[in-house]
Parts: C-alpha cells; sequence; structure tokens
C-alpha cells in the first residue's frame, strides 16, 4: 500500500469520527452551543480543554522552533506551560464562581459598562483571530503534505471539517471531538518520539532519551548535537541567552497572554460547579504535560537526525550529494517548505549557518553558501520520515498533526462566535432577540470567521508559532490585566478598565507593527538574538509583557483619580475572591 494511501485512511478516518461526533453531539440550545449545557464530567473537560489548549503551534511548530534555537526557544515551552497554570489555579475558579462564561460578559459586569464589554469584544476578536491564523496555517502545512495537496487546498479542506462539526455542534459538539482529538494527537505524538528514542538512545522514554548517551558515538545526545551543530557555524544547541531581558518578557507575555485567552477559560463553565473546574484543571494540566514534556525531546532528536541526515559522516566530510537525497527530502520537497540552491554547483547539499564568523570555515571547505531550507514548522511532520520509521507512524501523525490545528481552531471560532452573538448582539445591539436568533447569530458568525480565518491564514505573517506568540503578547496587554483587576480589586472602576484594555491594545499593536519589518526576517534563533531597531533589545513577540504593565498602570492611574465603582459591585467582587461553599455558579445569563 502506498505512503498516500495509508495517509488517506489515518486522515480520512479521523475526519468521519469528528464529524459524527459533531451530528450525535449537535447542539439544540444556547446553553449547549456555548457551554455544552454545563454537565461535562470533570475528566472529560480536562482531556477537551488539553485538545484546545494544544494547538497546532504546540503539536507542530513548538518542536520545530526548540529544534531550531535550542535552549534560546524553549522559552515557549516555559511560557505556555506556567501560563496554563496560572490560569488553572489563579483565575478559572474566580471566573467560574462570577458565572459569566463569556470574557466579555465578565469585564461587560463586573466594570457595569457596555462600553467596556465592547472594548473586550474587540480585544478578544483581534487576540482570536490572530491565534487561529496560526492554526489554519499549521493544518495548510500538514495537509499539503499528507494528501498531496497544496498548502492553499489544505487550508480549505481545514476550514470545511471545522466548519461542519464547530457550526453544528457549538461547545457540546467540540467537547466530545476535542476528546477524540486529543487521543488522536497524543497517540500520534508519542509513538514516533518513543521509536526514535530507542534508535538514538536505547531509552523507549523521549524525556529520559534526552539525557542519555548517543547510541553512535557513546556521547552524552545533547552533547552530541553540540558539537554537530557548532561544526556546521550555529550556536551550541544548549548556549545560554544573552537577552535575558528578552527572554524574561516574552515567557512572562505567553505566561500572562494564555490566562487571557478565552478559548480556555470558556472550557471551566461546561462542568456543572466550581469544583468540578478544579478538577478539570488539574486533569488537563496531566494531559498537557504528556505532550510538553516529550516535546524537547522530539526537538533535539529531529535536530540530530536533520543534520545528520545531510552529513552523514561529519561536517569536514563531503556532504550527501543531491540526487542521493532521501525520500522525505523529495516530499517535501514538492509542498515549497524545503527547497534546495546549488550555489557551488558541486551537485552536493551544504546545510549550515552562513554567518561571518564562519565564513572562513565555509570557504575553507569549498562552501558558497546555505543551500538548504528547511520551514521550522515541517520538523515535527517529517520526523518519521527522517527517522525512517514504519509507513502507519507516518499516517498517524499526519492524523494527530492536523487534529491539534482544528481542535483549537475551534475552540477560538465558538470565543469568535460568542463574542459576537451573545456579548455584541444579545448584550449589546439588540437585547430582546430570541433564542432561535442568537442561536443563528451564532452560527452566522462563526461561519464568517472561518472565512476570515482562512483568508488570513493563506497569508501568515510567520510560523504558527511565532504567530501564536503574537496573540498571546495582544491577550497579556489587553484581556489579561481586566480579568485580574475585576477579581482581584475592589476600587478599580469601568473608566480605569477602559482606559487600561485601550492602552495595553494600542500601545502592543503599535510596537508589532513599526517592527514587523524587523521581526519576521526568517532567523534560525530569534529570540537568542537581538536587532538593533528594537528598544532595548525587545522583540515584538515579547512586548504583550511590556503593554500588560502599561495597561495594570493606565488602570490604576484612571481609575483612582474618579469616583469609586457602586457599592454594590464592590460587594460581589468580595463575594467572588472569597468564595463559599462552592457549588454550582449562580447563573448563566443568556
Amino acid at each position: 500500500m502506498s505512503q498516500f494511501a495509508i495517509n488517506l485512511i489515518f486522515v480520512g478516518g479521523s475526519f468521519a469520527l469528528y464529524i459524527g461526533i459533531a451530528i450525535w453531539a449537535r447542539a439544540s440550545s444556547t446553553k449547549e452551543f456555548y457551554v455544552a449545557g454545563g454537565g461535562i464530567n470533570p475528566i472529560t473537560n480536562g482531556m477537551a480543554t488539553a485538545a484546545d489548549w494544544m494547538s497546532a503551534a504546540s503539536f507542530i511548530s513548538m518542536a520545530g522552533l526548540i529544534a531550531a534555537g535550542g535552549y534560546a526557544n524553549s522559552t515557549f515551552l516555559m511560557g505556555w506551560t506556567g501560563g496554563y497554570v496560572l490560569l488553572a489555579m489563579l483565575l478559572a475558579p474566580y471566573l467560574r464562581k462570577f458565572g459569566k462564561f463569556t470574557v466579555p460578559d465578565f469585564i461587560g459586569d463586573r466594570f457595569y459598562s457596555s462600553k467596556a464589554r465592547l472594548v473586550a469584544v474587540v480585544c478578544l476578536i483581534v487576540a482570536s483571530v490572530t491565534y487561529v491564523i496560526g492554526q489554519m496555517t499549521g493544518a495548510g502545512v500538514a495537509f499539503s503534505r499528507f494528501l498531496e495537496v497544496s498548502s492553499t487546498a489544505g487550508i480549505w479542506i481545514a476550514a470545511v471539517i471545522v466548519f461542519f462539526y464547530a457550526v453544528f455542534g457549538g461547545m457540546k459538539g467540540i467537547t466530545y471531538t476535542q476528546v477524540a482529538q486529543y487521543v488522536v494527537l497524543i497517540i500520534a505524538y508519542t509513538i514516533p518520539a518513543i521509536f526514535i528514542s530507542l534508535q538514538l538512545t536505547g531509552n523507549p522514554i523521549p524525556m529520559f532519551g534526552l539525557f542519555s548517551e548517543h547510541t553512535d558515538s557513546g556521547m552524552p545526545l545533547l552533547a552530541k548535537l553540540d558539537e554537530v551543530v557548532r561544526e556546521l557555524g550555529f550556536r551550541d544547541y544548549t548556549a545560554d541567552v544573552s537577552n535575558k531581558l528578552n527572554m524574561v518578557l516574552f515567557t512572562l507575555s505567553l505566561m500572562i497572554g494564555t490566562a487571557g485567552l478565552p478559548h480556555v477559560i470558556i472550557r471551566f463553565f461546561t462542568v456543572p460547579k466550581v469544583a468540578d473546574a478544579r478538577w478539570s484543571a488539574g486533569w488537563a494540566l496531566v494531559f498537557i504535560a504528556l505532550l510538553y514534556l516529550t516535546a524537547p525531546a522530539v526537538a533535539s532528536m529531529a535536530r540530530l537526525n536533520l543534520l545528520t541526515t545531510v552529513f552523514p559522516d561529519g561536517a569536514e566530510a563531503p556532504a550527501l550529494a543531491y540526487e542521493d537525497r532521501p525520500q522525505w527530502i523529495r516530499s517535501w520537497e514538492e509542498t515549497g517548505l524545503v527547497s534546495f540552491n546549488d550555489q557551488n554547483n558541486d551537485g552536493r547539499i551544504q546545510f549550515y549557518n552562513a554567518v561571518p564568523e564562519f565564513q572562513a570555515t565555509a570557504e575553507a571547505r569549498g562552501w558558497a553558501g546555505n543551500e538548504l531550507t528547511v520551514n521550522n514548522d515541517i520538523l515535527v511532520l517529517a520526523n518519521p520520515e527522517i527517522a525512517n520509521l514504519p509507513g502507519w507512524v507516518i499516517g498517524l501523525i499526519a492524523a494527530g498533526g492536523i487534529a491539534a490545528a482544528l481542535s483549537t481552531a475551534a475552540g477560538l471560532l465558538l470565543a469568535i462566535s460568542s463574542a459576537i452573538s451573545h456579548d455584541l448582539i444579545k448584550k449589546t445591539l439588540k437585547p430582546d432577540i430570541s433564542e432561535k436568533g442568537e442561536m443563528l447569530a451564532a452560527r452566522i458568525s462563526m461561519g464568517g470567521a472561518i472565512l476570515l480565518a482562512t483568508y488570513l491564514g493563506l497569508n501568515p505573517p510567520g510560523f504558527a508559532a511565532q504567530t501564536v506568540a503574537l496573540a498571546f503578547g495582544i491577550a497579556a496587554a489587553s484581556i489579561f490585566p481586566a480579568i485580574m483587576m475585576g477579581i482581584f480589586s475592589t476600587r478599580m472602576n469601568d473608566k480605569g478598565a477602559i482606559a487600561g484594555m485601550l492602552a495595553g491594545l494600542l500601545s502592543t499593536l503599535l510596537y508589532i507593527f513599526t517592527y514587523l519589518g524587523w521581526f519576521f526576517i526568517p532567523d534560525t534563533n530569534m529570540l537568542a538574538n537581538t536587532a538593533d531597531n528594537w528598544i532595548f533589545g525587545i522583540s515584538p513577540l515579547s512586548f504583550g509583557a511590556v503593554g500588560a504593565m502599561i495597561n495594570f498602570g493606565v488602570a490604576f492611574l484612571v481609575s483612582n483619580a474618579t469616583e469609586a465603582p457602586p457599592k454594590e459591585i464592590q460587594e460581589l467582587v468580595e463575594s467572588v475572591r472569597y468564595p463559599k461553599g462552592a457549588g454550582a455558579a449562580s447563573h448563566l445569563s443568556h
């Protein structure tokens, strides 16, 4: 059986499963559409939350970025993991107790202002649309290789599948679909990692294999990888980061951005009571850890396999002849995500870091420039092929990569849909809309969001994980401070919250677009380097943390210069902050 047929069986089978679940669990009311009826089991919800959380950026792109940049890019891993803990332990139980299942609904009621609600809707849509671009990009990468179509066609296929199970199923259909997607993606991620860890280290547990000896050389795996990358002009894989300020700010931006993104917050309203929300958070962390503990091993082993494919006898020996390139390079060349340019016309593949410091060594070896371009987003998906694993493993990781992209895309699209239909239309523009009309508005707005995400996914501003990082920065600068101050400050009023959100959002967007040209120059070690044009060396990826500080500062100044919130609002904040007898949420308003 051909590899294409195997891929089609795995991917097609998973699609049939998702659509079947969506039909079975189709939402019949707004409560089922928004929060799956509020009756999901905590373990089930924890698994769905993990799938919602582990996007294409986690599955496809994060390990690719760590592979390309080494320790410097491990900030993606640290920021996202820490951010989920922050969300689960600090914010989720209080938001669940408050009983408002969308972020704009919470902000609108807590700050007793329709204007605050509207600003929150804008912030949510900007962050979520930016985030969903990365998911569509990741889906396009997976489809383009494994179904042998263009990345453009792949993105349209992904859009159609998401449309079916998200628009018709709502949160109820998405929840059970995400459980299936979690099972698919975690099996797809871990099985190839186990195979490759056994090949390279003899240890079947990837996270332990990372710190084991490399079988062929007898050296520690990471020491061997350092040696290989050093011979090709790259910084040591385990090298420290020179710009500590940028690294800290980037990690912080990802952490607090995580706590501000709405698609995970909504999941805590799908369980019956507050205690179940806490258990859901705990179970989700367990399920997330299975992938996140494996990712560093996948990244390092993929980088080592890639480089030793091109230089099987070491960097000083002749490189691989282009005509003898393995099948995985041939296959990925067809997608345009791997390309070769024979700059010295020797018919061999020179793959190295063409920096001035390495120029003399490169010239001595007869190299006229780096000749192989490999998109970071393909490394996890290509890993089984690089390691010559069986065809069924390749088909499995194809299904897993697509599942990761679709699961998060669905959650984000639901958050966008809820913000438009519930917060904008129901709560602001047309309060007397019927439940049937609200449901129709929710489905139409989700369909529109899918079309917008597809269009933007066709022209993404960066790698999947980089685009997602921008979304986290936007959420960090705009939504997270408002939620924090809404829960923990009785003095914060409507004027302070609105001014803070606008200041954080606009300052972050201004910085991002001012330095857009420098940020999107492809760089194999983006976070380790600083651009001369960045203020204090702060990358646009990292500015979300600064935007959050601006938000907090402006909000407190404006709030303290104006009148205090009404007494009933202050009492409400106290009741949410010090919950007694944590039980079912007080209400779900429509």
